[in-house]
């Protein structure tokens, strides 16, 4: 089997040679995962604005992830019924309008309420913005699963960014200047993105749930659910315990994402055409078991260190695991993604609640030592469960890939 072609290449099947349609659904992706990060430099800012204690703060990632986690069962079943482009534009139209919410809240609970409104807008536009790409995507599925890749960490990296300008002047700006760039998202994809054509068959909310009926799957969703707690431990507990300004924390979560978009989008792919997926995969989650334990008991700069440090192994995860859940079981892949990110999510949902009462009910060193032990249970998953993972006998030899196992693993 010869090697995957490399995307790119100049060449048409390059990763960069897109039509427009794909470039706008990128370009709205971009947006989407910055309001992932977009709250942690202000979080503290938040805090002080709202009179609100760092467990209720966190309630914003919670209820963003949880809505998020549930809303993966009605995504195919939306999508399948209005179509991927309605879909987006449906998705979009509810993160405009609850984003732009958000920025008017008088009290935490408001801005909880609303984040979950966002959180479902959200669901709806990047479960299907995947699949809208690679069905649009000049050069196959390697080319496009990048492209969203690098959407990922450029939207993880920015958002932080942007957050730490608008936030400085305001807690509120940042929702506001999130409302406004989904908005024009959603011009440039109803100008650019044709209706494409809808699934024969219509889904169903339960499918998702018996897609995780295949072994693979399932366990490629378990170990993702691991990695995530410890994920969002990090994306979201992190900001109280370097207790930065606005700028300083922004500046920590960029260099955090530029690192999560380097390996995410170049290093993970040369990985694993050289070790194979599952070596890279449960190395990576092992590494960042590390990070995390020094991360929580450095000094203030070991602290900072490890958070950027992070992004790396955090890169590699999410490519991997995205492309398994993708490939893994006989299930079509929306269906497929739609589980796995159902079982994912929740976890990151359950890490920003847990975490600041960990610290509560003993000392701010445990939390990180709680997310260190799901970065562990996450590699063991992997060993266990190796032969279910395969996602065919050529991925677990070193130096092969197909089309669509180049990174067979991700977010």
């Amino acid at each position: 089997m010869a090697d995957a072609a490399d995307p790119f290449d100049a060449g048409a099947g390059s990763i960069l040679r897109q039509p427009k349609a794909v470039w706008a659904t990128a370009g709205a992706s971009v947006v989407a995962f910055m309001g992932i990060g977009l709250v942690d430099p202000i979080l503290p800012s938040i805090a002080k604005g709202l009179d609100a204690t760092t467990s209720q703060v966190s309630l914003l990632f919670t209820s963003y992830f949880l809505i998020t986690a549930v809303a993966m069962l009605l995504t195919g079943f939306v999508s399948s019924r209005i179509g991927g482009r309605g879909t987006l534009l449906l998705g979009l139209a509810f993160v405009v309008v609850f984003a732009g919410l958000a920025g008017t809240s008088d009290t935490v609970g408001q801005l909880v309420g609303f984040r979950a409104g966002w959180g479902l807008g959200n669901a709806l536009f990047v479960s299907t913005a995947l699949a809208v790409i690679v069905g649009a995507a000049a050069g196959g599925s390697a080319a496009a699963i990048l492209l969203y890749e690098s959407a990922l960490g450029l939207g993880m990296a920015c958002g932080p960014l942007l957050g730490a300008v608008l936030g400085n002047i305001s807690w509120r700006y940042p929702f506001f200047g999130t409302a406004t760039l989904m908005a024009v998202g959603f011009l440039c994809i109803t100008a650019f993105l044709k209706e494409q054509p809808k699934p024969a068959r219509k889904t169903s909310i339960l499918d998702p749930i018996r897609a995780l009926g295949h072994g693979g799957l399932a366990s490629a969703a378990v170990s993702a659910f691991f990695y995530n707690y410890t994920f969002f431990t990090v994306l979201a507990f992190t900001p109280f315990v370097l207790n930065m300004t606005p700028y300083r924390s922004g500046a920590v979560f960029f260099a955090w994402g530029v690192l999560l978009a380097l390996f995410s989008v170049v290093v993970a792919p040369r990985l694993q055409r050289r070790f194979g997926s599952l070596k890279v995969l449960g190395g990576s989650l092992v590494l960042l078991a590390v990070d995390v334990t020094v991360l929580g008991y450095g000094g203030h700069t070991a602290a900072i260190v490890c958070t950027i440090l992070s992004g790396a192994f955090i890169g590699v995860n999410s490519t991997v695991y995205t492309e398994l859940a993708l490939g893994v079981s006989d299930a079509p892949r929306p269906v497929a993604s739609a589980g796995y990110n159902f079982v994912r999510w929740f976890a990151a949902a359950a890490a920003p609640y847990f975490a600041p009462k960990i610290e509560e009910w003993t000392d701010i060193h445990i939390p990180f030592v709680v997310a260190a032990v799901t970065a562990v249970l996450g590699a063991v998953v992997v060993l266990v469960r190796r032969n279910a993972l395969a996602h065919e006998a050529a991925e677990l030899e070193p130096g092969h890939a197909t089309e669509d196992s180049v990174t067979v693993f991700a977010n």
